[in-house]
């Protein structure tokens, strides 16, 4: 390809080896002892429910994952650390017993376990603009996740997003490219520790290699929209609308897509925060579904090798999203030459493995993979699995499993919830609730923990309800406030109260399933702020979302707005704030627009990229 920017622009300076000469050599040798196929094994990644018995061992295989949902029957920590350990010393039993490296999801928390501490996602940290807050949130992070066995988090998303009908907008910081690299590091100092090489260190991915957030809306093709097959990782999507229904609303439009910037904007606005990582100790890099002018980034030698590996100096190795090798071709052994070939270290293959292997294999043997490609895909595998200490490890987790959840990590999330929301309206002293003043809750979402933590809690898609240990919004309220405040789901409540707080939320989804093309209110949810101004004094728009939704005419209808985004399991730091026993210090980290024709870098927002009202902290009284 033409290169419009030349390579030495923006160079940052190259990263030093990971390993110690001795660390180095360790490397080396065990290279020099692998087959083809240990090497290969090395480089396939499957899911767990899709390996069959023994097969670890056999193949050598390098990792497992615990796809969004992928937990073990009955979910908890227990059979979380029992199910990853089985698996880890099986890998031990293989000829050179190369230890395994196991990776999850945990992109607010320990996210797929129930009891796990779930963290407000990326939107509401951005809001906080709190780095080192995000580094605690790292830390125990790590202690939840490498206390089940578990060394590998796909997490951070460096994504910075340009059209909120995206639905992954919840995974950026910001749309900062400062605040991004700045955020994104401090996490990723909270996963490592002390050292990488202590038990409790856990590998981040920095996702999605590149330009994931700036694609256009609808240039994505992971959908067929005229058979409308629903293939095997769909399936896997367990939401409360049909198939057919979501595409009406714009599921995959956007995700997955292409993105059209110029390479002038890609360096400047959407590479750094990959070169801040690589500064701060990053060993593993996701390549995105995503194509950057036509091209899939799974198959983008010029981003992935030349750009990162080569001009950004990054030494650790590249892993392909989910089933993504599959969309380069309908030719699947030209897919895994193309990935392998392009840069690609280690593939995800949820499904059929054994295929991956064959298609590398043959490819090798034939020359159309040089084994010089393989042999440094598996160094670089072998690298990051030596600096986080596998080698000289035991697989047993240096923490007990009560970490999960534990009061500690919960009062984190509860400070995390308190710093993210972002007061953006406050009329005739609506906040914080007036002391003595009775207090009517209205909408299903004010007690619901799994509306407040969205996609990505327990299940891919996440869902409605308990679906894991929490405080709902109301029950924090209750506690803060007692009999002075009252619960009217619908809205229909008699008498006249001081203040209605309503709380609205978004349908829980993840990824592309979440693109849409209306950004607005339901007509059920604007019916329940009429009700609420029928039967009190003041209005107090309360709003979970996982980005910017179009509310120009109910803000203009209410006394107070608050930005909730996805806060977690600890609703009670939202009742913290809103009760006025801490003060509102969120900020906008996101252009929030006014109207549904002016979504992508609005032109006139309703609220600017760094809006957030403050309020004074005032006793109560019960």
């Amino acid at each position: 390809m033409t290169l419009a920017l030349s390579l030495s622009t923006h160079t940052e300076p190259h990263m030093t080896h990971p390993l110690t000469p001795q660390g180095q050599q360790f490397v080396e040798d065990l290279l020099a002892q692998m087959t083809l196929d240990e090497k290969i094994g090395q480089m396939t990644q499957p899911e767990k429910n899709s390996v069959k018995g023994g097969d670890v061992a056999r193949l050598a295989l390098g990792s497992l994952l615990s796809g969004g949902g992928g937990n073990p029957e009955p979910n908890t920590p227990e059979t979380w650390r029992d199910m990853v350990l089985g698996f880890a010393r099986e890998a031990r039993t293989s000829r050179l017993g190369i230890p395994l490296l196991y990776g999850v999801d945990a992109v607010h928390g320990h996210n797929n376990v129930v009891g796990a501490t779930i963290f407000p996602h990326n939107i509401g940290l951005g809001a906080t603009r709190d780095a080192d807050l995000v580094r605690r949130i790292g830390r125990a992070t790590a202690r939840e996740v490498s206390a089940t066995g578990v060394r590998w988090d796909f997490a951070p998303a460096v994504s910075i997003p340009q059209d909120v009908r995206w639905g992954r907008t919840y995974e950026g910081y910001s749309q900062d490219t400062g605040v991004v690299s700045e955020l994104a590091t401090a996490f990723i100092e909270g996963l490592r520790g002390d050292a990488w090489n202590t038990p409790t260190s856990v590998l981040p991915s920095v996702k999605h290699f590149v330009a994931d957030a700036a694609t256009n809306w609808g240039s994505s093709t992971r959908v067929n929209r005229d058979t409308l097959n629903v293939d095997r990782t769909l399936a896997i999507a367990q939401m409360g609308e049909s198939f057919v229904d979501l595409l009406d609303k714009g599921a995959w439009q956007i995700d997955q897509g292409d993105t059209t910037i110029d390479e002038a904007t890609l360096r400047a606005v959407h590479l750094p925060p990959y070169a801040a990582a690589i500064r701060a100790g990053a060993l593993n890099v996701m390549a995105s579904y995503s194509s950057w002018q036509g091209l899939k980034l799974h198959a983008h030698r010029y981003l992935l090798t030349d750009v990162l590996k080569g001009e950004l100096g990054f030494a650790g190795f590249v892993v392909s999203d989910w089933e993504a090798l599959d969309q380069l071709d309908a030719d699947y052994r030209a897919c895994v030459v193309q990935a392998i070939n392009a840069g690609i270290d280690m593939v995800m293959v949820p499904f059929d493995y054994e295929r991956f292997i064959r298609c590398l294999r043959d490819a090798v043997q034939t020359g159309d993979v040089p084994e010089a490609r393989v042999d440094d895909a598996v160094r670089r595998i072998l690298n990051a699995k030596y600096a986080l200490g596998l080698f000289g490890q035991s697989d047993e987790p240096a923490l007990p499993l009560d970490v999960l959840g534990c009061e500690e990590h919960r009062a984190l999330a509860r400070e995390a919830v308190r710093k993210s929301l972002v007061l953006l309206k406050n009329e005739r002293d609506a906040l914080p609730l007036a002391a003595g003043a009775d207090v009517l809750v209205i909408g299903e979402a004010a007690d619901d923990v799994g509306a407040q933590c969205g996609g990505w809690t327990i299940t891919w898609m996440g869902g409605h309800g308990p679906t894991t240990p929490g405080t709902t919004l109301l029950a924090g309220l209750r506690a803060a406030l007692g009999g002075r405040v009252q619960y009217a789901p619908d809205g229909r409540a008699d008498g006249r109260y001081g203040t209605a707080i309503v709380v609205l939320a978004e349908e829980p989804y993840a990824e592309g399933m979440g693109d849409r093309a209306d950004l607005t209110l339901s007509a059920a949810q604007t019916e329940l702020l009429a009700r609420a101004r029928a039967v009190s004094d003041r209005v107090v728009l309360v709003l979970l979302s996982g980005r910017p939704l179009i509310v120009t005419e109910q803000v203009a209808g209410v006394d107070a707005f608050v930005a909730a985004w996805l806060p977690g399991t600890e609703g009670d730091g939202v009742a913290d704030v809103l009760t006025g026993a801490h003060p509102f210090t969120g900020r906008l980290e996101y252009s929030w627009p006014s109207r549904l024709d002016d979504l992508r870098d609005p032109q006139a927002p309703l609220f600017a990229r760094g809006a957030g009202l403050s309020a004074q902290v005032v006793p109560q009284l019960t």
